[in-house]
């Protein structure tokens, strides 16, 4: 059992609450200075700086210096998928006040997970792909069918190597939703899209994302839901 010994290691750096909520505000892809992560997980600097150090030296975070600034961002994707992951398993965190109620329902609804959609949009989205034919189940992943890159194509959605990347879209488990949603440069492409057309909007809450009230008419008529 060699091989899951070095779980504990990192188990340990994302178990602890405020290293767990400096990679959970990272989850969306961009990256925050070390001043900004600290104001987020309610530290003080030198605080927040030790964390950042053994996020790093575990190899979940990268650090870029810039000017006076250092700024920090998750290795990659995956780390952002692990969370997720976990957060799918773990019970529902009990609310403490009427902001951290509306917090919580903003990001239910629909969030960015590493540049692509999640929550109640995000899963409904991939149910309607699924619907209309433009993706299939395969496997543990999802495959992108002719009909499918078809519609890429006249929504507008641009993404480099798509013939490379149509076999195989993640399906990621939504940890709010309790359901699959589509994941992978995909996904992002159609989230992208989605904000040039101003269907939707980054709100208010770090990574939530609202429709705007074009994008509830028009979503709707896309997707055909509500």
């Amino acid at each position: 059992m060699n091989m899951y010994k070095n779980i504990a290691s990192v188990a340990a750096l994302i178990g602890d609450p405020t290293r767990t909520t400096i990679l959970s505000s990272l989850a969306d892809g961009r990256a925050l200075t070390a001043g900004e992560l600290a104001y987020i997980a309610e530290v003080s600097p030198q605080t927040a700086s030790a964390h950042l150090t053994k996020l790093v030296e575990g190899g979940l975070l990268v650090m870029q210096a810039q000017g006076r600034h250092h700024y920090y961002r998750l290795t990659s994707s995956k780390v952002a998928e692990v969370m997720e992951e976990i957060a799918s398993l773990a019970p529902p965190a009990p609310t403490r006040s009427l902001r951290e109620s509306d917090q919580a329902k903003a990001l239910r609804f629909a969030r960015t997970c590493y540049e692509h959609l999640a929550g109640e949009l995000g899963v409904s989205i991939t149910n309607a792909l699924l619907k209309k034919g433009y993706i299939k189940e395969s496997n543990e992943k999802y495959q992108l069918t002719n009909l499918g890159e078809q519609w890429l194509i006249a929504f507008g959605v641009k993404i480099d190597g798509l013939n490379r990347l149509a076999s195989s879209i993640p399906r990621h488990i939504d940890w709010t939703e309790r359901h699959h949603h589509i994941g992978g440069p995909i996904a992002v492409g159609i989230t992208r899209r989605l904000l040039e057309l101003g269907w939707v909007t980054r709100g208010p809450v770090r990574r939530s994302i609202v429709l705007t009230d074009a994008g509830r008419i028009h979503i709707q008529r896309e997707f055909n839901f509500e």
